[in-house]
């Protein structure tokens, strides 16, 4: 593991580009944890392999891989993704691999934040998350890139930021006593401007319902661009999200941008409510601290999608509404081609194709 370079992202001159802004590669981790993902992960893979051939239309993918499943991988993916062979505990490497930053110049550098499996002793997923945690400073070691190892406990897909200046976070999330309970916001917010190099914090009062990650900003919310943000939406006034969603938006109209700009808010349709079935919860091996049981509901979202160069891949998750959000998300994005890719079985697992994904800017 190389060491951690001195100083922090913004006294370097170095900002996080927003997820609009050009991308050299996108990153991704090859799941197979059976207590996670049904029947041995073969269906998980196979939802992998699909999203990863949507992103390798456009942008070249590096797949991290276990030595055991280099075979598996080969073969389900398209020739052109690169294998890189380190380890993780489970897939999500928005969450676990690095949050790069650039500067000027084009250099590239990457923010290893600490991981503790969405909790730690508090409420984590599981109890050893030591290959997750090193997942951030193994990438950047093995692609010659310098580490700011940066003194919070923070996961990718808790903050998006516009790459000017912003930064958007839930307080349910970043305020949660298994991250950080030694910081108050304040210095949280701190510390986000001091890595991420923004001006300004908005914090949501909350994700969206029953999002085993705390409530994380990417599963309710995702920034098209400065200024213009797509928001999850929900108008039946006895479920959760009808609230929560509500919160979020008067929190947005209340503030504007670091540059002084209101949001403009794209309204995107909630799927389902979407519950675990019976057939889908029997093939997931027990797991102490994941709840994998029939019946429950799922934290599905449209919001969870990826922007990559010239191309918007998002989940499908519910025909009611897939082509609503499809006519919304190419609306906002007009120059870029919306491709739709089944996402239920990620979203089996806890999260989907934004949670899975993680870029690596120009």
């Amino acid at each position: 593991m190389s060491s951690s370079l001195p100083g922090t992202p913004r006294a370097d001159g170095f900002r996080m580009p927003g997820e609009h802004e050009p991308q050299q590669a996108v990153l991704m981790a090859w799941p197979e944890r059976a207590d996670n993902w049904r029947e041995a992960a073969g269906p998980a893979q196979r939802a992998f392999a699909a999203v990863a051939a949507a992103i390798a239309a456009a942008t070249p993918v590096i797949m991290c891989i276990s030595a055991a499943q280099r075979e598996s991988a080969r073969a389900l993916l398209p020739a052109g993704v690169t294998l890189l062979e380190i380890p993780c505990n489970d897939s999500w490497m928005r969450d676990i691999g690095p949050t790069y930053v650039v500067n000027s110049q084009g250099e590239k550098r990457g923010i290893d934040w600490g991981f503790n499996a969405w909790g730690g002793e508090v409420n984590g997923l599981y109890p050893d998350w030591s290959l997750d945690a090193a997942m951030a400073a193994s990438v950047l070691a093995a692609r010659g890139e310098g580490r700011y190892r940066a003194p919070l406990v923070l996961e990718g897909g808790s903050i998006h930021v516009d790459g000017q200046g912003t930064c958007i976070t839930t307080a349910e999330c970043l305020l949660h006593p298994g991250r950080n309970p030694q910081l108050d916001q304040s210095a949280i917010g701190a510390l986000l401007k001091d890595y991420l190099n923004v001006d300004k914090i908005i914090w949501l009062p909350r994700g969206l319902h029953n999002d085993e990650t705390d409530g994380h900003v990417d599963n309710i919310l995702h920034i098209a661009g400065p200024g213009e943000v797509l928001l999850t939406w929900c108008d039946d006034p006895v479920d959760p999200v009808f609230e929560i969603c509500r919160e979020c938006l008067a929190a947005l109209e209340l503030e504007t941008d670091a540059r002084g700009r209101r949001f403009t808010v794209h309204k995107l349709p909630m799927p389902g409510p979407l519950l675990l079935q019976p057939e889908e919860a029997a093939g997931i091996a027990p797991s102490g601290g994941m709840s994998r049981m029939a019946g429950e509901r799922l934290a599905g979202s449209y919001a969870n999608f990826l922007i990559t160069n010239q191309r918007v891949v998002f989940p499908l998750l519910d025909p009611r509404h897939d082509d609503d959000a499809r006519d919304i998300l190419q609306a906002v994005f007009p120059q870029h081609q919306v491709v739709g890719v089944p996402g239920r079985e990620i979203l089996l697992g806890g999260g989907n194709i934004h949670c899975i994904t993680q870029q690596i800017p120009l």
